[in-house]
């Protein structure tokens, strides 16, 4: 790991952090929703997580950090969940994603501890 490595990892990881938790709770939320609105909750929260995806793409792509693979499973997973119909499912393939991404600032601010930076 570099020093722009380890930044853009905490970033990113914050980031997709938040966004986990959000879709998250607002997965949770969809339980009290019924027909139409249930409907069109679940389609804002997939494009969200789609969204979410192409945020830990670019994070992989940049970091070259193996876990983000892990991360992006486990969205892709709560992702099928929701096109399978059972959207509630997904919160627990969230919350082993939100594991990984913790693990990941975590490292990345060891590291930049280790060297200094903050």
């Amino acid at each position: 790991m570099d020093n722009r490595k380890a930044i853009i990892g905490f970033s990113q990881g914050e980031k997709v952090k938040g966004g986990i938790i959000w879709i998250s709770q607002t997965l949770e939320f969809t339980n009290g929703l019924n027909g139409h609105e249930k409907q069109g909750a679940e389609k804002a929260i997939k494009i969200l997580l789609e969204m979410l995806v192409q945020e830990v793409g670019l994070a992989k792509n940049i970091t070259q950090d193996a876990i983000w693979d892990d991360v992006e499973k486990a969205l892709d997973k709560a992702l099928v969940m929701i096109n399978s119909g059972i959207a509630v499912e997904s919160v627990h393939h969230m919350t082993q994603a939100l594991s990984y991404v913790t693990t990941i600032g975590q490292r990345s601010m060891t590291y930049l501890q280790k060297e200094g930076l903050v």
